[in-house]
């Protein structure tokens, strides 16, 4: 059966992103039903929703006629088997692959065979996650980002077992959702998980060696690159539970590539429970009565931190784009509209020039030594030829 919005909805999992979620698809006219197995996550996700579903009724996104009907539409419940009146069901539950394997062998059996099953894992193999399904041709992965609600990019990963068709279907599905959906192949970190790595890694790289304190790293990204955030307050709004941990799992995932090594300096964080702001401290100290430390606003130190960054971010892309993690078109849409990036990763290369892209990775590996500073083969042969990425790709 075609996704329509007669089709319910089923999310298994009432924490932030399954309650983020929910809310999205009862905007958008379907029923939902969300799943857990505790009653006081299932009554937290319900607030939740309500409490945004009037927050969008309040700034003219829904009618108030509207958002009494979506939230009507919710139906809570802890029994796995009334999710069998859904066409879509995605689990969104603690990011651990045995317990997700072992959701969806619980789950499945419940379902139709026509039933769209999904996970909202950020990093895990959805290839994996398929094999525990009754039917892994109708698996995949849709990978939301928090907050759902706000956040627009949405990367759709079909795996290698889903069928033909499935994933552009649920990609028309999130337009209709008012999202922007990508289409990414089933690699560790998928497009913003892998391609982002750098902006994380490399600012820590850079505080480890004694280059720049955390301010200053911040200072650099925000007010001479144009990020919206620096990469340490990102870091601690995410929370280096999530963070660190991704890191470490993309990591691993790529067979212990040097490129997305994890930093000691993050783990030491990770295992103080320093986590960022949920945590009041992290890389900054959130206290009320805390001072904000003061940048060094040095313009020849912000050029380096924001070349060698911005450099490892492109060289990062272009790999992406080397491997077909993704086309040119969903590797723009994914870091801008997406993660909110400043330009494209890929434009950024052509206004830069691949050649001082290459030079400036070839300096750092010829200073390091490090496989981590491998310039992209695509990369390097752009600047060979002297040819603008957006341009070999529209005529590719």
């Amino acid at each position: 059966m075609p996704l329509t919005r007669t089709t319910a909805v089923g999310l298994v999992g009432g924490g932030a992103m399954g309650a983020g979620i929910a809310q999205v698809a009862l905007a958008a006219g379907h029923r939902v039903y969300l799943h857990d197995q505790r009653d006081a996550a299932l009554q937290h996700a319900a607030r939740a929703i309500r409490s945004g579903l009037e927050k969008w009724r309040d700034k003219g996104k829904l009618t108030a006629e509207e958002a009494t009907a979506a939230e009507n539409r919710l139906h809570l419940t802890s029994e796995l088997a009334e999710l069998a009146a859904c066409g879509l069901v995605m689990e969104a539950i603690v990011e651990d692959l045995t317990q997700k394997q072992a959701l969806l062998q619980a789950l499945t059996p419940h379902l139709t065979d026509t039933c769209i099953v999904a996970s909202n894992t950020s990093s895990l193999s959805i290839a994996a996650l398929a094999s525990a399904c009754r039917h892994p041709e109708r698996f995949l992965g849709i990978h939301f980002f928090n907050p759902a609600p706000l956040m627009p990019l949405v990367e759709v990963v079909p795996a290698v077992q889903t069928q033909p068709g499935l994933a552009d279907e649920v990609r028309s599905l999130m337009q209709a959702w008012n999202k922007v959906p990508v289409l990414a192949k089933d690699t560790p970190g998928f497009i913003v998980n892998r391609v982002a790595r750098p902006f994380y890694g490399e600012a820590l790289r850079l505080l480890e060696e004694g280059i720049a304190d955390v301010p200053t790293i911040d200072w650099a990204m925000t007010e001479l690159g144009g990020f919206r955030m620096g990469p340490f307050a990102l870091m601690d709004f995410i929370g280096h539970d999530v963070n660190y941990r991704v890191t470490a799992s993309v990591f691993e995932a790529f067979f212990y590539d040097p490129r997305y090594k994890p930093s000691f300096t993050q783990k030491r964080l990770f295992e103080a429970g320093y986590w960022g702001r949920k945590a009041g401290r992290g890389f900054y100290d959130y206290a009320t009565d805390a001072t904000p430390p003061e940048p060094v606003r040095d313009q020849a130190l912000g050029q380096q931190i924001l070349g060698r960054i911005v450099a490892m971010l492109i060289n990062e892309a272009a790999d992406a784009l080397f491997w077909q993690v993704a086309t040119a078109e969903d590797l723009e849409l994914a870091m801008t509209q997406g993660v909110h990036y400043p330009r494209g990763l890929l434009a950024w290369a052509d206004a830069w020039g691949p050649a001082h892209v290459v030079a400036t990775l070839d300096a750092l590996y010829h200073h390091y030594h490090e496989d981590r500073y491998r310039a992209s083969p695509l990369l390097r042969r752009m600047a060979q030829e002297h040819q603008h990425f957006l341009a070999h790709v529209a005529h590719a």
